[in-house]
């Protein structure tokens, strides 16, 4: 249980310590390191340790070995591996080759999420994936228009549509700010208050640097990182971009082609890609040097690539103990949570496909199950008994690594035990926080009525304790931002969360019983969709104004016993919280130690570079092959009979005589990926793109947790295949050109006149 919306109202003057649950602990600042400590290796021998896995129906050999790349390859810029890649590949390239990586890779923010997105001509045309934009579509439809269902593409540049709330990010600058945030911490050892006084030490630091970049630039915003669990701090400067323009996205049924039932698997035949376009503050294209040069010819089997992106956060320097609660607890009660979820929004998507449309649910459903067969495939990945023996021969090597130092071994010698016990006490308090799952932290999974309830309930507080009013208008804001949905969808929503609450915490607990009494969640539930006025966004800020505690709306008996309940939980739940973000901390110093940044961080949604090559897998007894076809996508099409998500848009069914069923059209790359990678540009050493990534293989789903890349693919869309498509299937002529030659037309008529 996450108290995200606690944190974002800054709610520290009440009973409960809030906010501290975003931001990761810092660690002691480390001044040594280990000269005595072999580098890594491709495998590290831990013969001596015997490590054992334990597994009802497999055995695991006696002794298993850590890879060198467990921990994955997600490098930051401001750490390239440039000594592995010589080694690795011959190449090694310049600061000059490096700035163009970053500059021509943008942070693209949407209203639920982050994607990565690419310049790919020098007039700001972007690419990105197709589900990035998906949940934008319903805000820019015209009347007649179903873009979702028919795909856009503007003709001309004034045909270009602004997509609300979207904003872009370039990375300008990276700054090493360890030292200010974690001078002195070590000597507090109050868990809570230690985090804290590192939270404020952030935040000073941010308003400071902030202040020093937008007097050079107001497009400017600094943000402050944790990285390796605190060992280290870095200050992001990024440049934004608020002026992003829908230039081309294909039908829903193409661009998430098999569905589902395709997610997250290889081979692969989906045409997901869109392209934006920034433009600057005097509403002209932005002129952008830095852009990928899209290649015409692709990458060969074998070739290397990279793939530069935002990666989100990965748990790949947890011990096995926490992966072992994962296993347990959070992934089961999560899955139970989305499913419940999904099962809501599959009826009404079903039923009222229009009306889902209108309210963006479509898209809401697909990132649901997105996150259920992701979350699947990670638990797949936890029950694998070799994975977790793996992850705890990579511990015996660091542990072996400490005992050979006396000061390491007397600062660091009882952590993993303590992380063990750790786990005992999180196990003991796992079905209420499972009660409250996402509960005000998202707005995809919980309901928008209790959502706003929890909104008002903490606004009345603020302004009763005298918090700022510039700071209860930023509350305001934020709240009147969440959208109506269908009364149907709300009641499922509302069932779901109070059968939880009854199922974790017991029926018998008072507060169950205050708010069912002798009715079934589903009663209650209906009940105040049908009267409350907070389903609708214009009867919720009329309430916000007038004193929403004070109305008698039947959501304020309701939240009135989530509120105090979520918020006390809340508190208990941070004091282990805050321990164990300390531990990890404290974890990753000592890791930092030992092997220094030959190990990268974990995803933290910042710009990240990870090398690899163009190859297929065994997989399901055969060969993944390192390209698929145009023409696999017609056999899933026929082999299925064009029904439920293997059904093609018309125009697919008759593209130009010209088109090449055989041009590459999807790709697999052991490139590191995580969460926030979709859209990432995949691109060689000369740095032209020859893909755009959007998915995960199933066996990569793992890599969460533990990264193989003998499994582990980043699945691509190849640039061959996006621009046959665009010529023979859409006639897009104008983004050709502007992709070929970095020209750009005002409108598809000026093509003629650049034919020779």
């Amino acid at each position: 249980m996450k108290s995200a919306i606690a944190h974002r109202l800054g709610l520290w003057g009440l009973s409960f310590t809030l906010g501290l649950l975003s931001l990761r602990c810092a660690g002691p600042r480390e001044t040594a390191r280990l000269v005595d400590v072999p580098p890594l290796v491709t495998e590290v021998d831990t013969t001596s340790a015997s490590v054992r896995a334990e597994a009802s129906d497999e055995r695991i050999p006696d002794t298993v070995r850590a890879g060198r790349f467990d921990w994955g390859r997600l490098w930051t810029f401001e750490n390239p591996p440039l000594d592995y890649w010589e080694t690795t590949y011959g190449f090694r390239p310049d600061s000059a080759w490096l700035a163009q990586a970053r500059l021509g890779t943008l942070r693209l923010v949407f209203e639920s999420g982050r994607c990565t997105g690419a310049f790919v001509s020098p007039h700001g045309l972007v690419v990105t994936n197709h589900h990035c934009t998906w949940e934008s579509l319903d805000r820019i439809e015209r009347p007649g228009e179903a873009l979702l269902e028919q795909g856009f593409y503007a003709d001309s540049l004034g045909d270009e549509r602004r997509l609300p709330g979207v904003y872009a990010e370039q990375l300008l600058e990276a700054r090493d700010v360890t030292e200010a945030i974690v001078r002195g911490l070590d000597e507090i050892r109050d868990d809570v208050e230690r985090e804290r006084l590192r939270n404020r030490r952030i935040e000073r630091l941010k308003q400071q640097l902030t202040a020093e970049a937008r007097g050079r630039d107001t497009t400017l915003q600094v943000e402050i990182v944790s990285l390796y669990y605190g060992a280290r701090y870095t200050a992001y400067t990024w440049r934004r971009y608020y002026d992003v323009r829908l230039v081309m996205t294909p039908e829903l049924r193409i661009g998430y082609f098999g569905g589902d039932f395709d997610n997250f698997t290889y081979p692969r035949y989906s045409f997901d890609v869109s392209f934006l376009r920034i433009y600057n503050a005097h509403g002209q294209p932005l002129q952008s040097p830095w852009h990928f040069p899209w290649s015409t010819e692709g990458a060969q089997a074998g070739q290397l690539v990279f793939a530069i992106g935002n990666p989100g956060p990965t748990q790949r320097h947890t011990t096995a103990s926490q992966l072992t609660f994962a296993r347990d607890y959070t992934l089961p009660q999560r899955l139970r949570l989305l499913r419940r979820r999904a099962r809501v929004l599959e009826t009404y998507v079903q039923q009222y496909p229009d009306s889902a449309d209108h309210y963006g649910l479509r898209s809401v459903y697909f990132a649901i199950r997105n996150a259920i067969k992701a979350a699947e495939g990670q638990l797949e990945g936890l029950r694998d008994a070799y994975l977790l023996a793996r992850k705890k021969a990579a511990e015996d090597s660091l542990r072996q690594a400490m005992m050979r130092s006396d000061s390491l071994r007397n600062r660091y010698g009882n952590l993993f035990a303590q992380l063990e016990i750790l786990q005992r006490s999180k196990a003991a308090a796992a079905s209420q926080a499972a009660a409250f799952e996402f509960f005000g932290s998202s707005t995809l999974l919980s309901s928008h009525i209790l959502l706003r309830a929890l909104y008002g309930y903490a606004y009345e507080l603020m302004r009763q304790r005298g918090v700022s009013p510039e700071r209860l208008e930023e509350v305001r804001k934020e709240a009147l931002q969440i959208r109506d949905w269908p009364d149907s969808v709300e009641v499922g929503y509302i069932t779901a969360r109070l059968e939880e609450l009854r199922d974790y915490l017991g029926l018998q607990h008072p507060s169950v019983q205050q708010l069912l009494g002798n009715r079934t969640p589903a009663e209650v539930a209906r009940d105040l969709v049908a009267r409350s006025a907070l389903k609708d966004s214009s009867s919720f800020a009329r309430l916000l104004k007038e004193g929403y505690l004070r109305s008698k709306d039947p959501s304020v008996p309701v939240i009135e016993v989530l509120g105090p309940l979520y918020f006390t939980l809340g508190q208990q739940l941070d004091q282990l919280e805050a321990r164990e973000r300390y531990l990890n901390a404290r974890l990753a110093a000592l890791r930092f130690h030992v092997y220094g940044h030959l190990v990268p961080p974990d995803g933290t949604g910042t710009l990240r570079i990870a090398d690899g090559r163009i190859e297929g897998y065994p997989y399901n007894g055969t060969l993944a092959p390192a390209f698929t076809t145009f023409l696999g996508l017609y056999d899933r099409f026929y082999s299925f009979e064009g029904r439920g998500p293997w059904n093609l848009p018309a125009r697919w069914l008759t593209p130009s005589e010209a088109f090449v069923r055989a041009t590459p059209f999807n790709l697999a790359a052991s490139t590191d990926i995580s969460g926030g990678s979709s859209g990432s540009p995949l691109v060689d050493r000369d740095l032209r793109l020859v893909g755009v990534v959007f998915d995960s293989n199933m066996e990569g789903l793992a890599a969460e947790y533990l990264y193989l890349p003998e499994r582990a693919r980043a699945v691509a869309v190849d640039s061959r295949g996006v621009l046959e498509a665009l010529r023979h299937v859409y006639g897009a002529d104008r983004l050709v050109v502007e992709l070929v030659t970095g020209r750009l037309l005002e409108a598809e008529s000026a093509v003629e006149a650049t034919r020779p």
